[in-house]
């Protein structure tokens, strides 16, 4: 691969990291670690109605050697974690990390010693994505999110620091029906 961080800028090189970019930012392949119920909200995103397809990113690998971007959906316990950890490093450089979920960010509501508090204690989170669990759209907000500081910086360098972004949720539910007052005799209860 072209190491396009020392060309210079020119027309034609720019134009070749132009083209550099697209490609890598089109072709992010995730590796998931899913565990919990946010491993639903992920294979809903993969499915049809929300097409990650779209995106580039529909080429799930659990193969860690065949990904760059590590998607942690769940609760992690202190005995995942050091596989958690040998997955990471056998990722392909450069790589992203995105921590979807209350649990995978914070523990959620998993405050015991057996659950880690945060996956960024361990590895570096680019993306934290909230909810309990999080909707589709917001997972797809959190790979955008990668791509588009793919366009914007490049091919990060040897020496990449996380991107520390948390995602806000652009989700609004639909208000609920007004209530339904229960009566006895014509009084409420």
């Amino acid at each position: 691969m072209i190491d396009t961080q020392t060309l210079p800028d020119n027309v034609l090189t720019t134009q070749l990291k132009k083209l550099v970019n697209w490609s890598r930012r089109s072709s992010l392949w995730p590796m998931p670690f899913a565990t919990a119920c946010c491993g639903i909200e992920l294979m809903a995103t993969a499915a049809s109605r929300f097409d990650l397809a779209r995106f580039g990113s529909e080429a799930m690998r659990f193969s860690p050697r065949q990904s760059d971007l590590m998607i942690v959906a769940g609760r992690v316990t202190i005995k995942m974690m050091p596989v958690l950890q040998h997955i990471y490093q056998q990722m392909t450089e450069p790589k992203w990390v995105i921590s979807m979920g209350a649990c995978a960010s914070t523990g959620g509501v998993f405050d015991t010693y057996a659950t880690i508090q945060g996956i960024d204690q361990f590895m570096p989170v680019d993306v934290y994505v909230p909810g309990c669990p999080p909707r589709p759209e917001t997972l797809i907000e959190a790979i955008m999110t990668i791509q588009r500081t793919i366009d914007k910086d490049g091919l990060p360098t040897t020496n990449r620091r996380p991107l520390q972004l948390a995602v806000e949720p652009s989700y609004h539910p639909a208000p609920q029906p007004a209530g339904v007052a229960l009566t006895v005799s014509g009084k409420p209860i």
